[in-house]
């Protein structure tokens, strides 16, 4: 080798050191100042974990303090799968225990539903970009237990809470959460902000093998708790609404049913209970948590209990009296309808008293046209028709109820008895509690108080007033509504020790496009209020297709055993000889030509 070629050998050997020397320099500043952060970042990012803790929900009472809705802790298992080696090995040791008590078992898990969680386990433990992943939510102590046992790197656990019902009582009411226990339906959604809380956060520092990092980084910052709800739902009471109203739905083979209960004076709602007959294997029951609050949601044609808005109109116009007479036949033409009295009988003087007591609708019509549409429309919008009554419960609606410039040419004769519109069961037993309340309406209240996070209560405002009739309105419709009970087709209401005044309502349900009405199916109800005498409380049993068709038949009885219950447990005491019925009429046989039949 020659000298030249020993230099160029050499030369080389130093120009390709002094570039190995700047491109090292160059990642080190690279590294070490262009993109210092964003490498510190990744380096946090595989020793840090965040884990964010869900705040506890707020619990609901019932107005003595019963819980109605609770959170309980539980662990939730999570794994941070860049720390898993063997993701099948974990999937197989996991999935027997994931699928037991706490786990899906409680949903019945077999050999083929085990086997979908072990590849369900097997999948989410196999996303190495991911640094966390839930392996099962909302286990119990024992699970847990047994998963810590196995001592699994990158697998660990957070603290959740799980939303529970003791009783069940007011299901649909109450409504239900979802795996994050965020409200999803009734009260649990409309009082999601107050129910929920602030999630807190866990932040540790750990080594590749999952091992916590002694004085690493560790910041806890705590959850804070929701408010509780007080409600006005009184335990006792929801739970006869509910049995009773089932009981009704077995009896007369109905497909379902809702009552309400209200304290007169304060618009707080007592029990609103929803049930449905029993079907594909399950037994008749009140509705699950997952089902709409029909007393509240739902709408229907009320029938004979609207007659009393027809009846008070005509009075607060000083068109009639109690003792007005109607020559009354047992079927009138309308239009191009002709409407009929449920029980054929010759044409009389009927007072205005007996068209209430005895439900005629040729009577209800005759006063109804006396009042006319305008002023009867008026009314049924005093009495809260038509839109909706303050409770603000989700779904809620204004009901059905036509401008009267719309009408139909039969409207005069559908309306006054309680046809032709639409409302919720809320809606009617405010009209009744209106009546009750010497002709002032008081809007519904169902949270009675909040607790905050600190314990401090916050007593929510009674609803607000205003009045629809006069007082001495108020005690003529009250005097009548007494009758009905103890003399009219309101008999089966009566209540031994107690003075009880209400209406009877029977209405043929239409068909689902509108247009017509069904021979055979009917929405039966009874509302009322008692002591009549001095009225503490309102309730309506409203029956959703009866076999008996008639509400003083099916809905009344069952209105007498909830307010009974109710006004013992309100401490109202029975007054001996007081509330005994006369002897009832015989039931009068349906009549379908009509478009009321009671």
């Amino acid at each position: 080798m020659t000298p030249a070629s020993v230099r160029r050998r050499v030369v080389w050997f130093f120009v390709s050191l002094s570039l190995a020397y700047v491109a090292i320099g160059w990642r080190l500043v690279e590294v070490q100042a262009l993109s210092a952060d964003r490498y510190a970042a990744l380096g946090r990012s595989q020793r840090v974990r965040q884990v964010e803790l869900a705040a506890e929900r707020g619990t609901i009472f019932d107005r003595d303090g019963n819980e109605l809705a609770l959170s309980i802790p539980q662990q939730t298992v999570w794994a941070d799968p860049r720390l898993v080696d063997d993701p099948a090995a974990y999937a197989r040791q996991l999935a027997p225990l994931l699928a037991g008590p706490g786990g899906p078992s409680e949903r019945g898990v077999g050999p083929v539903q085990q086997a979908e969680l072990e590849r369900t386990l097997l999948e989410r433990l196999s996303k190495r970009g991911a640094g966390f992943v839930y392996l099962q939510r909302k286990v119990d102590d024992e699970t847990a237990a047994k998963v810590a046992a196995l001592q699994l790197p990158g697998v660990d656990f957070v603290p959740e809470s799980k939303r529970h019902y003791p009783s069940d009582l007011a299901a649909s009411t109450l409504g239900l959460v979802g795996t994050d226990n965020e409200g999803l339906g009734g009260l649990e959604l409309k009082y999601e902000d107050l129910l929920s809380g602030r999630p807190g956060e866990l932040v540790v520092e750990r080594d590749p093998q999952g091992r916590e990092i002694p004085l690493g980084m560790k910041r806890y910052t705590p959850p804070e708790p929701g408010s509780d709800l007080v409600l006005t739902i009184d335990h006792g009471i929801q739970f006869e609404a509910e049995r009773a109203l089932k009981s009704a739905v077995d009896e007369f083979g109905a497909k379902g049913g809702r009552a309400v209960v209200v304290d007169i004076g304060t618009g707080d709602i007592l029990a609103m209970a929803n049930v449905t007959a029993g079907h594909d294997g399950r037994p008749t029951g009140p509705d699950g948590h997952e089902e709409r609050n029909r007393a509240v949601t739902d709408v229907y044609e009320p029938g004979s209990t609207n007659k009393v808005i027809t009846v008070a109109g005509a009075i607060e116009e000083g068109l009639v009296s109690p003792d007005t007479g109607f020559v009354v036949p047992d079927h009138l033409a309308v239009a191009d309808h002709v409407f009929s009295d449920h029980d054929p009988h010759p044409t009389e003087t009927y007072s205005v008293r007996r068209i209430l007591v005895e439900s005629s609708n040729i009577g209800a019509i005759m006063i109804g046209k006396t009042l006319g549409k305008v002023r009867l429309d008026r009314y049924l919008r005093e009495f809260g028709f038509g839109k909706e009554t303050g409770l603000d419960f989700p779904g809620e609606p204004a009901g059905l109820l036509l401008d009267p410039d719309d009408w139909y040419p039969t409207s005069i004769g559908t309306v006054p008895i309680g046809n032709g519109l639409a409302v919720t069961a809320l809606q009617m037993i405010d009209v009744y509690a209106t009546v009750a309340n010497q002709g002032v309406l008081r809007e519904p209240r169902l949270v009675r108080a909040t607790v905050d996070a600190d314990g401090e209560r916050h007593d929510r405002p009674l609803g607000s007033t205003r009045r629809v009739i006069t007082e001495q309105t108020a005690e003529l419709m009250r005097s009548m509504l007494i009758d009905v009970v103890r003399e009219g087709t309101g008999t089966k209401a009566a209540i031994p020790g107690y003075l009880v005044a209400g209406k009877t309502g029977t209405a043929r349900k239409p068909f689902e496009n509108g247009r017509g009405y069904y021979d055979d199916r009917y929405m039966a109800s009874f509302a009322g209020f008692a002591p009549a005498d001095e009225p503490r409380l309102a309730a309506i049993v409203v029956i959703d297709e009866p076999s008996g068709v008639y509400g003083g038949i099916v809905a009344a009885p069952a209105f007498a055993r909830i307010m009974q219950h109710a006004l013992r447990i309100e401490g109202v005491p029975p007054v001996p000889g007081v509330g005994v019925p006369e002897e009832p009429p015989p039931a009068p046989k349906p009549v379908v030509t009509g478009d009321d039949v009671a």
